[in-house]
């Protein structure tokens, strides 16, 4: 059977695993792509003045995603009167003045005398990777309608490539590429130092410097420790019962996953008002309101079930994987920079979602993330410190509906001074069978983009589905 879970000893996994994956980048590489596009030249940004040396543990939170794959975000912008060049340089300017606060991002993975994983940061170190790239060919409106992110992958710096890597590669790297009528700025981020809420606290910064600011208006909170300061030492090896050879972090390569499909469903604010206001037209005793996270999340799960067309008795997992920044005690503040994310799991029998009203699955997500407290989330840590499991980046349950990201985020607000992106979407790598991403949408409001990876013939059930497109 596939090894769902495996423990980690660094020693032999950093060769094995790490060939395995430098094998994969170089079979992305090698793909038939539809976006033509030349990389220009590659370059190293440091923070601009001189920090000395830094070094911070990665803690509890931060172990478990070693063995995913780094995490990539990509923003189109539409061309404006300045020349590529000169957007080059103000965007490289900007990221050596905003790397002086978040200086990890321009350091390396690194291991103390116990063995210990931690983030190292010195003077000496070559800091983050910027490629300059062109592609002529593409226009903003054909990556707009573009569904799979397969055919971006140009646009991106480090596909298929893992977190463990950090130990030599920069854990933050960026390949801005000029459009024919815009530009693409695509980001790959070492998702074992830091989540989506770090992310685009680090995206929106970033700006604000490329914006005329000489400081950013919120520093990040850059001690770990104080959101757990257990050591953990982690033995990184593949798993026993797989053979050495047919074996990499994401499983057995001897047995090739189903062909996915992406699409993104646009939900405007109305849909959302009516999805979220059937759901609450009902209310129990005592019960209290669904938000508009668990609505939408209802209605996706209740959606990708029928599309699956599971049996009545098979199980379905819905995950989410939920910031916990106020959720620890004592709370940490929303600059905490790192991972504090923890996956929160709710099961049930497919034939009992679909079958009962979508209340019945509200609630199941409602109750898993209310009981998600402080003595919840400490638990959880003591009893992964007791015996570390490092995940495969699609271990999130059978039948699973995974949400990750946040309409929360201020993605269309990143703006450098040209203006606010036309488009920002999630890259390729870290993507399974339920794999949801939610995004603010570009219309404002409420409206909410709903970026879905499925089986593609789930998917072709999914995209006619008129109780999910509601069009009922």
């Amino acid at each position: 059977p596939k090894p769902q879970k495996f423990l980690c000893s660094l020693s032999s996994m950093s060769s094995s695993t790490i060939s395995s994956s430098t094998t994969m980048a170089a079979e992305v590489a090698k793909e038939d792509q539809m976006v033509k596009v030349q990389v220009l030249s590659k370059a190293h940004v440091k923070p601009k003045k001189p920090l000395g040396r830094r070094e911070c543990q990665l803690v509890t939170f931060d172990l478990p995603y070693i063995a995913f794959y780094y995490n990539q975000k990509l923003l189109i912008y539409k061309g404006g009167h300045t020349e590529f060049e000169d957007i080059v340089e103000k965007l490289k300017d900007g990221l050596g003045g905003v790397l002086e606060d978040f200086y990890q991002l321009a350091g390396k993975l690194g291991k103390d005398e116990d063995g210990v994983f931690r983030v190292e940061y010195d003077d000496d170190m070559d800091g983050a990777e910027v490629a300059e790239a062109v592609a002529e060919e593409i226009e903003i409106a054909g990556l707009m309608e573009e569904e799979d992110t397969s055919k971006l992958k140009e646009l991106l710096p480090y596909n298929g490539i893992l977190n463990l890597e950090g130990l030599h590669r920069p854990l933050l790297a960026v390949q801005l590429t000029k459009l024919r009528d815009g530009l693409a700025i695509g980001c790959a981020f070492n998702h074992a130092i830091l989540d989506g809420n770090s992310t685009w606290h680090f995206m929106s910064s970033w700006a604000e410097i490329c914006g005329g600011s000489s400081t950013i208006s919120v520093p990040p909170f850059l001690d770990r420790t104080k959101a757990r300061n257990t050591r953990v030492k982690l033995n990184l090896q593949p798993p026993s019962e797989a053979p050495q050879h047919a074996t990499s972090a994401n499983g057995d390569l001897t047995k090739p996953d189903p062909p996915l499909r992406e699409k993104i469903f646009r939900f405007s604010e109305s849909s959302i008002d009516q999805i979220k206001s059937k759901l609450n037209s009902n209310p129990s005793d005592g019960s209290k309101p669904f938000s508009t996270f668990q609505s939408l999340s209802t209605h996706v799960w209740r959606a990708i079930t029928r599309a699956r067309q599971l049996k009545p008795e098979d199980y379905t997992v819905f995950t989410v994987f939920a910031d916990c920044r106020k959720r620890v005690d004592p709370p940490m503040p929303e600059s905490y920079f790192g991972n504090l994310i923890q996956a929160i799991f709710t099961v049930t029998a497919a034939g009992l979602l679909t079958a009962n009203p979508p209340e019945f699955g509200a609630t199941m997500i409602q109750k898993a993330i209310d009981m998600h407290d402080a003595k919840a989330i400490d638990g959880r840590n003591k009893e992964w410190e007791s015996n570390p499991k490092i995940f495969q980046y699609k271990d999130a349950g059978a039948n699973c509906v995974a949400v990750g990201s946040s309409p929360r985020f201020k993605v269309y607000e990143v703006d450098f001074g040209w203006g606010k992106p036309e488009s920002v979407r999630s890259g390729s790598n870290n993507r399974f069978d339920g794999m949801v991403y939610l995004y603010q949408g570009n219309g404002g409001g409420t409206s909410i983009d709903v970026e879905i990876s499925l089986e593609a013939n789930a998917m072709e059930k999914l995209e006619k589905d008129k109780e999910f497109l509601m069009e009922a």
